[in-house]
């Protein structure tokens, strides 16, 4: 069935709304505050020429502002052939609150380009993205003040190169040009850690769930994440990384479901062998040896398992198939996987969802470390890491002189390694996780009105932005 751009974005902002009017009755804000905060604030399209294989072709792309409560605004750039104002809409929503939900200092936006990337050489994407960050320039929709993007599905580090390099040779002098975008190459004032930073987040929030004993006895399910059984639509950057890290922890991966086919073996696969297998076969996951190929790969979803990640694109589960949907949590990894419909449906039959504004959020959080990195002009961990190793070899020294025990070379080196980089952007990603697990869980605890997670999240938002508009003073 061909699909309808449109209506699935239409749907999407629907679905947003919904749960977002669902959440305000759970709050005393006034009125007038929850249209402001349920509403965008502002909306570009733009058309744009470019010349490609000696013919001019008009481009359009969209960029969208939700809210400026916080500032700079914060969201990807989507390149895709179905991408609609709706849908950006309903993204350039979703990351106000998600922003809000993890404590991440900025408003919300999202923005597209109508293209298939796939179509086009490397050489015509450069003069796409450079076009499109032209337009959004000289709009003052872009910079570290106003409005930063980041990659996200049809774009990545290489994009958010290029704009940036177009940004500073509009802004030729300003020392804080990096910090325009976000999720750029290392070499070029991206940070590490931010590849895998939302697959890395998603498989935090999915562990400290597992750990509250209140919600798994009420699942069904032993605490902690060995022996759980894993299902993951999506096998891309944010799907890869966060069922790598679920395996390593020692759950147990038994579904892989892309676009071309799915994979399903109820003794776990291998995700390091399907990852090769993939780059070998033309970035396909199908006829992998360790595992059965389907063909239908809508239909693994509903396969037994203890927890399915949806971390494809929005509308996956849906009225038609959440009845059969077997996971006993919903882990949202992509932006809207689940309808409202099929949410209804799943919280029925008891299901726990892990909302996409709070287990995604990953991304921002570490994109948010890149943008502080930018402004502040220095690498974390630079300043302090020497200072660290001196300080626990002291420690360690006196410990073998104490105990006149003296430890391996080995053991020395891991007691006395200080704090780079990569190790601080993770372990600010994990706190970053763990205390808004614990900030939403404890909304739905103390408000009586409040009886999932994910209106417990938005009730958690909306109330940080109600505050943001209360200390502006625009509202009594």
């Amino acid at each position: 069935m061909q699909r309808n751009p449109d209506a699935e974005g239409t749907k999407f902002l629907a679905d947003v709304h919904h749960y977002y009017d669902k959440a305000a009755a759970c709050t005393d804000l006034p009125s007038g505050m929850l249209q402001q905060i349920r509403f965008c604030n502002s909306v570009f399209k733009v058309k744009f020429p470019v010349e490609i294989d000696g013919k001019v072709q008009t481009i359009e792309g969209i960029r969208v502002q939700h809210s400026n409560h916080k500032m700079p605004t914060k969201g990807g750039i989507r390149y895709s052939r179905f991408v609609s104002e709706d849908e950006v809409k309903a993204l350039a929503t979703l990351m106000t609150f998600k922003c809000a939900v993890v404590n991440v200092p900025f408003g919300g936006a999202k923005g597209g380009v109508k293209i298939s990337p796939s179509k086009y050489s490397e050489r015509t994407l450069e003069k796409i993205t450079r076009r499109y960050a032209s337009e959004l320039i000289k709009k003052n929709l872009i910079g570290p003040a106003s409005d930063v993007p980041a990659p996200d599905y049809g774009t990545g580090q290489r994009e958010m190169a290029w704009i940036a390099d177009t940004y500073m040779t509009f802004k030729y002098g300003d020392t804080n040009a990096q910090g325009c975008v976000t999720g750029k190459p290392v070499g070029l004032g991206g940070i590490r850690g931010r590849t895998e930073a939302t697959g890395l987040g998603v498989f935090f929030g999915i562990r400290e769930a597992l750990e509250q004993t209140e919600l798994t006895k009420n699942l069904g399910l032993s605490p902690g994440l060995a022996g759980k059984r894993i299902i993951v639509q999506g096998f891309g950057n944010v799907g890869y990384h966060a069922v790598k890290f679920l395996q390593e922890s020692g759950a147990i991966v038994v579904g892989i479901a892309e676009q071309d086919g799915a994979l399903y073996n109820p003794d776990g696969i291998d995700v390091e062998a399907v990852l090769a297998h993939r780059k070998q076969n033309k970035w396909s996951i199908t006829n992998f040896e360790g595992a059965q190929t389907i063909k239908d790969s809508g239909s693994v979803l509903e396969k037994p398992c203890d927890i399915l990640i949806p971390a494809a694109l929005e509308n996956q589960i849906h009225a038609e198939n959440a009845d059969r949907i077997q996971a006993k949590i919903i882990a949202e990894g992509a932006n809207g996987p689940v309808t409202q419909e099929a949410e209804k449906i799943l919280l029925e039959k008891g299901k726990l969802i892990l909302p996409d504004l709070y287990l995604n959020a990953g991304g921002v959080t570490v994109s948010y470390f890149e943008w502080l990195k930018n402004i502040s002009n220095v690498r974390f961990g630079r300043l302090q890491r020497r200072a660290e190793e001196a300080h626990f070899r002291g420690l360690v020294d006196f410990v073998e002189r104490s105990t006149k025990h003296s430890l391996s070379a080995q053991e020395k080196k891991f007691l006395t390694q200080g704090s780079d980089e990569l190790a601080l952007v993770r372990s600010g990603l994990e706190d970053t996780m763990i205390e808004a697990f614990h900030e939403i869980l404890g909304v739905m605890q103390q408000n009586k009105k409040v009886t999932d997670l994910r209106t417990a999240a938005f009730v958690n938002a909306i109330e940080k932005i109600g505050l943001s508009y209360e200390n502006m003073g625009i509202f009594p």
